[in-house]
């Protein structure tokens, strides 16, 4: 795992209380296209870190266990999830017996793997007929405010700030979940600081930033609550 996919560790409990959910549409989505309910299915959430996908689809009825690599991920996990097995590991390496799932789920997750690792490790661990979903949850770019504000975000780190989001070696049907949450600007600006570049930026300069994002915002949102608007990218294969 690279030093970026390791910097959530140390704001494990961050992430856990500003990073957004995911919504009951995309649940359904990944039925559809795997072709079978999640309730009863054994699942292993991969990349889990604190459990924000994994709790879902406990809720689904998903017989599901976690993989986690990261110690400050793995511990918050396990507290706010106690009742779910986590196991410890990654995607490239899946300490999962062969043919023993119905389905792996990576969310936001799969982009940290190598796949010509990470997709035969799904192929051994999933039984015939199993599926392999993959998502990222982003912002809507569409939206005139968070194109804007993604301008700001790729000039100020001079990248555009994420990682490639592979599905080398798969055949894929894709998705599109459009859905949004209601959250005071503090929660935007906090889920904002708690992704990895600027976890790896160090709190000064992230403080910058957010301290400049919150003046832009305020008069666009006067009484102080955002409409994220998001759109959550679905990939699934089948084997």
């Amino acid at each position: 795992m690279t030093k970026r996919a390791r910097s959530f560790d140390a704001a494990a409990g961050f992430y856990q209380a500003y990073r957004p959910g995911y919504p009951a549409a995309l649940f359904d989505a990944v039925e559809e296209l795997a072709g079978r309910p999640l309730a009863g299915a054994r699942v292993a959430d991969v990349g889990a870190g604190t459990g924000i996908a994994t709790a879902l689809l406990h809720a689904r009825g998903a017989e599901v266990v976690a993989v986690e690599p990261g110690d400050g991920m793995a511990a918050e996990f396990r507290r706010v999830n106690p009742g779910i097995p986590l196991v410890r590991g990654d995607g490239d390496r899946l300490p999962l017996a062969d043919g023993a799932f119905d389905l792996l789920t990576y969310a936001q997750a799969w982009h940290w793997t190598d796949p010509e690792r990470s997709v035969p490790e799904a192929r051994r661990v999933l039984r015939p007929g199993g599926a392999l979903a993959l998502w990222w949850n982003d912002l809507d770019g569409s939206v005139p405010w968070i194109a804007e504000q993604d301008e700001r975000l790729r000039a100020f780190f001079g990248v555009s700030g994420l990682p490639a989001r592979h599905s080398a070696g798969l055949d894929v049907t894709t998705r599109e979940v459009r859905w949004s949450r209601r959250v005071p600007l503090a929660a935007h600006l906090a889920n904002l600081a708690s992704h990895s570049a600027f976890l790896l930026l160090g709190e000064d300069g992230t403080r910058a930033f957010v301290d400049a994002e919150r003046a832009r915002l305020e008069p666009l949102f006067p009484d102080g609550t955002v409409e994220e608007p998001y759109v959550v990218t679905l990939r699934v294969a089948v084997f």
